[in-house]
């Protein structure tokens, strides 16, 4: 089962992703590519596969799973087979999709939240640079702060791998 998306689209909320349970490193991944990939377990204990394929019904969303009988139950969905976050990119791609990250973050990997650039002087959590000497980025809905370091360099490299 795949999407119905044109090949090589690109993030946007206009194909919002839902990932099931065995998903939740991917769901990481897309988020930092731009997706908006919202997360079943993100809410709490899994709901079960009727509250699944209900949720991305409700609120318009591609399921991605790698259950079988789950996918086969969505209307649109992409089935990946692949326990491998590497590979899973690479399905994802072959589904018709494009992950890559764009020179300035628009989501969160943690809550999938949008990000707002944090002005120079403005007050950051200790664990984080100076917004003066780096760009930074907050979450608007979990205030997590970030920035492009090491594994911003690391999930790159792990998606020019797929393409």
């Amino acid at each position: 089962m795949t999407s119905e998306s044109d090949a090589g689209s690109t993030p946007s909320d206009a194909d919002p992703l839902l990932l099931d349970s065995m998903l939740g490193k991917l769901a990481t991944y897309l988020r930092m590519c731009g997706y908006d990939a919202a997360y079943v377990l993100d809410d709490g204990p899994d709901p079960g596969d009727d509250a699944v394929l209900g949720r991305a019904r409700e609120e318009g969303r591609t399921l991605v799973t790698r259950d079988e009988r789950l996918a086969a139950r969505a209307d649109g969905g992409i089935l990946l087979a692949s326990k491998s976050v590497t590979d899973q990119l690479a399905e994802f791609a072959a589904a018709g999709y494009s992950p890559s990250l764009d020179d300035r973050p628009t989501r969160c990997g943690s809550c999938n939240g949008s990000v707002a650039r944090v002005d120079a002087g403005e007050s950051v959590p200790e664990y984080a640079p100076d917004p003066d000497e780096r760009p930074l980025w907050r979450c608007r809905d979990c205030g997590q702060v970030f920035w492009k370091g090491s594994h911003w360099t690391d999930v790159a490299a792990r998606l020019d791998s797929v393409r």
